[in-house]
């Protein structure tokens, strides 16, 4: 059987094509009892509006694009946050009837084909997500004109209104609550030093060291379970003493804790350690992991209605606090 179309939906309530349209579009200037007759003739005849003849009319497409700068090795791994981010922002869209596209640029063409899908009016705004330092994709896509959230404090100097939880003073706490247990050497593995998220637990956790008077010992993982044990190896080698360690993730804590299993520490009697993120792991390590919490899924409803509600490119910042949730490895 053909398609019906809208002309078939005009025959069948008695009305003009325009009409039919204008009810199809979402106008609202048309009479209610005009408008309850055309949508009982579409239902009639099952018609399905044509997505691209009516973007033509709407100038909307009715897709969000969700932006990964990541390999699809890494967001497909088993680190829960990009799972947990996707499917947010993937629910979030889809009450609001919009539709999410996608995409993870790794390399400099794909990059490039990112531009020119938003640049092609494809998407009717941008969700940036784990975004690097030399990235010039934000920048690149601010110069479409088409709406863009961060999720995330961006790095780059393209920046575009932005949600984040608040990585500085989680790390704060943490190391606060080390130094309350009484731990005197108090090493970091830091995460990637072009991501903000890395940068601000870093800087979080040198603050109250600093303030403290103690100094300060750093190794640098990528937020991954390997490089948390090789980070943890490394440090343990510059100073064997140390009595605490806070990882800027949770994954990279759980590396952290393998490493010391591994060289006869006993946690937290020898070494208490402390992660990041409260990833559902957490609560299952040996011991369970104390940990900050931050709260991913507010973080992308709210970027999501930034989106929806018409995000002003001046708008403030939007920072969530962080928990810190205490468990046995302290």
């Amino acid at each position: 059987m053909r398609r019906p179309t809208l002309e078939a939906v005009a025959a069948r309530a008695g009305v003009s094509r325009a009409t039919v349209s204008r009810v199809v579009n979402g106008s609202d200037t048309v009479n209610p009892e005009i408008r309850a007759t055309v949508l009982r003739a579409v239902e009639e005849l099952g018609y399905v509006p044509n997505s691209a003849a009516r973007s033509l009319v709407t100038q909307r497409t009715g897709s969000i694009g969700l932006v990964v700068s990541e390999p699809p090795a890494r967001v497909f791994s088993d680190d829960p946050f990009f799972s947990q981010v996707i499917r947010t922002v993937s629910q979030e869209l889809e009450a609001v009837d919009r539709q999410v596209v996608l995409m993870m640029p790794s390399s400099p063409a794909g990059q490039a084909r990112v531009e020119r899908y938003v640049a092609g009016g494809h998407v009717d705004g941008v969700i940036l997500l784990s975004q690097h330092g030399a990235d010039p994709l934000p920048a690149a896509l601010l110069r479409t004109g088409v709406p863009v959230v961060s999720h995330g404090r961006p790095v780059s100097t393209a920046r575009p209104p932005y949600c984040d939880a608040d990585n500085t003073g989680g790390a704060r706490a943490a190391v606060q609550h080390l130094l309350s247990r009484g731990r005197r050497r108090i090493a970091t593995i830091s995460g990637p030093p072009d991501m903000s998220a890395a940068l601000d637990r870093l800087a979080g956790y040198r603050e109250l060291l600093s303030d403290s008077g103690r100094r300060s010992l750093a190794a640098i993982g990528d937020f991954t379970r390997e490089s948390g044990a090789a980070a943890m190896s490394q440090l343990l080698e510059d100073d064997p003493d140390l009595d605490a360690v806070f990882a800027a993730s949770d994954l990279m804590a759980i590396g952290a804790l393998y490493t010391l299993r591994k060289s006869g520490r006993r946690v937290p009697e020898d070494v208490a350690v402390v992660g990041f993120d409260d990833i559902d792991a957490a609560r299952f390590t040996d011991p369970p992991l104390t940990t900050v919490r931050q709260p991913i899924a507010e973080v992308a409803k709210t970027i999501v209605q930034m989106l929806v509600d018409g995000v002003d490119d001046k708008a403030d910042p939007v920072i969530f606090p962080t928990d810190l949730i205490v468990r046995d490895s302290t």
